[in-house]
């Protein structure tokens, strides 16, 4: 449900779900990235691999792929492409023959400086009319929510009790 208003009034309808509004946000900024990158000759998959091997440099591809929730396989595939299109290079592992450890190759630098470019034009687009301390707020917030939703994964469930009727 798209909302026209700033404020939302909780009277006609009830607010919609932190789940719900997070999906819907993420999904919008990737389909946002997909327009602006439509042209430039990577999927967004392929950036996305990118942008986490940036950050990871020299993990093994089950590491990455088990860090973008893919399956390996999949993550095998689209590093072939990456390593064809000369972004990415496999070594090998220095005791384990069978562990391929991701590098990204000096060509891969000016496209990050492409997908750095293009998320914070994106990024400003997303915060709008927002103020430097709303910003700020808002970051936190997600923050501390995605931290309290990490250690809540470390617990056991709590078992909620249903009645089917």
């Amino acid at each position: 449900m798209l909302m026209n208003s700033k404020v939302y009034d909780t009277a006609k309808a009830p607010p919609p779900s932190l789940g719900f509004l997070a999906n819907d946000v993420a999904r919008l900024m990737r389909k946002r990235f997909e327009q602006y990158t439509r042209d430039g000759g990577l999927t967004r998959a392929q950036w996305q691999v990118l942008a986490y091997l940036e950050k990871n440099e020299g993990i093994h591809q089950a590491g990455l792929a088990e860090l973008l929730e893919v399956e390996p396989i999949t993550l095998a595939r689209i590093v072939d492409k990456l390593e064809a299109s000369g972004l990415v290079e496999r070594r090998p592992h220095a005791t384990d023959r069978r562990i391929w450890l991701l590098y990204l190759t000096g060509e891969a630098g000016p496209r990050l400086d492409e997908l750095h470019e293009t998320a914070e034009v994106i990024r400003q687009e997303a915060f709008g009319d927002l103020s430097e301390r709303e910003r700020a707020t808002l970051l936190d917030l997600l923050g501390r929510v995605k931290s309290n939703l990490a250690q809540a994964l470390s617990e056991r469930p709590v078992q909620r009790r249903t009645n089917h009727g």
